[in-house]
């Protein structure tokens, strides 16, 4: 596949991705193709893909309906899990609106009651996390990948083959791939891209309801930047940012523009849309199917996990193979895990990587803007020295 157009189109087009979606959300409901609404990257992907439904995030990333959720739901609440709740509440989510049933997790106890008050407005099915990465909690994970299939096959009237499971890991395995080759751009100092046009290829898309196209659009992205960079960078060499913490997008994109508007570039992301997501083939190989599925997802790094082993070991991992100089970590007001957790990803980042670490806790607003960037230009002027 050639892409003819100029990079930044491109990037814009990715970027506006999601809003074009909802049109496309509506057309697979008018071909009666399944849609499955999801909030977390537990969710195994493979499942609906063998069963030709799509998939799309239905994590709200505004605060447009957050007064209204506040009618419901506590104010000094998770903004997400507001943000998420209103948009349902209110009707103005053409995602959770065409969803055919929506599929959540127990990453954390506000979801999970906010969950029961969604199942009032559509159907719903809760994925049951162990809270520890073990022998125990993975027998726990197995079992809730099979109920899940089998919740697909009985809510659709589908079957479900180990045949069609194997072609399905197949293709979300070239989709790992593909966008992992993406991401290994941006080993290269100076950088072919800037952090946020990354972010806006990788977010945008997850909101591209056919999956091969991705896979065949982001190979040739990834080769006509391989081909662009030339001999001269384009970009300036920068202090070299890592993301971690909470999910970003949407009004939090204010923390990579703050960063890259005052003198450095974001070289990956490891929270839920950034490495996190896409990090980990499943063994093809494999006899047990479900296992192969269930183990890839179980080795997720999340913060709801005690101890969170699989998240150190790939932050490890990015910042060894990515030269990174300087970790921001974001955080969404009341996300108690993460919060909770940023005190031993400092200490980590800090004493055993000696990376600096900077903290930057947030909401969906905009009045921390003008801070953000305070804090976060103070921080590079620290990297630059």
């Amino acid at each position: 596949m050639e892409i003819r157009k100029e990079l930044p189109e491109i990037f814009e087009e990715f970027a506006e991705a999601r809003q074009n979606a909802f049109l496309a959300a509506k057309a697979q409901k008018e071909k009666n193709i399944p849609l499955i609404g999801i909030f977390c990257t537990y969710f195994p992907m493979e499942l609906a893909t063998a069963m030709n439904a799509s998939v799309v995030g239905l994590c709200s990333t505004s605060d447009e309906t957050i007064p209204e959720a506040e009618k419901d739901l506590p104010s000094n609440l998770c903004p997400l899990v507001k943000s998420s709740y209103g948009f349902a509440k209110t009707d103005k989510c053409p995602f959770f609106y065409f969803s055919d049933l929506v599929v959540g997790e127990t990453t954390c106890d506000a979801k999970k009651k906010m969950y029961e008050y969604l199942g009032e407005i559509k159907p719903v099915h809760v994925m049951q996390l162990p809270n520890t990465q073990d022998e125990e909690g993975f027998k726990l994970w197995k079992k809730e990948v099979i109920k899940m299939k089998e919740v697909l096959e009985e809510k659709f009237g589908v079957e479900i083959t180990e045949d069609k499971l194997r072609a399905a890991i197949k293709t979300r395995n070239e989709e790992r791939k593909a966008i992992s080759a993406l991401f290994e751009l941006m080993k290269n100092d100076p950088v072919p891209i800037m952090g946020h046009d990354l972010f806006k290829l990788v977010y945008g898309s997850s909101f591209n309801f056919n999956v091969e196209q991705v896979i065949n659009e982001i190979k040739a992205i990834t080769e006509k930047i391989k081909n662009e960079r030339g001999e001269e960078p384009k970009i300036a060499k920068m202090p070299r940012i890592l993301i971690t913490g909470c999910p970003i997008g949407g009004a939090t994109e204010k923390v990579i523009k703050a960063i890259e508007e005052n003198g450095a570039v974001v070289v990956g992301y490891e929270n839920c849309v950034g490495y996190k997501k896409y990090d980990r083939l499943i063994d093809e190989e494999k006899e047990d199917v479900y296992e192969a599925i269930a183990e890839r997802y179980f080795k997720i790094g999340c913060s709801v996990m005690a101890p969170d082993k699989y998240r150190y070991q790939l932050l490890d991992r990015i910042i060894d193979e990515y030269n990174i100089d300087g970790v921001v970590e974001v955080t969404l007001q009341a996300c108690h895990t993460y919060n909770v957790e940023s005190f031993g990803i400092k200490r980590y980042v800090n004493d055993t990587k000696n990376k600096p670490y900077l903290l930057v806790e947030t909401d969906y607003s905009q009045s921390d803007v003008g801070q953000l960037s305070t804090r976060l230009t103070a921080f590079i002027e620290m990297l630059q020295q």
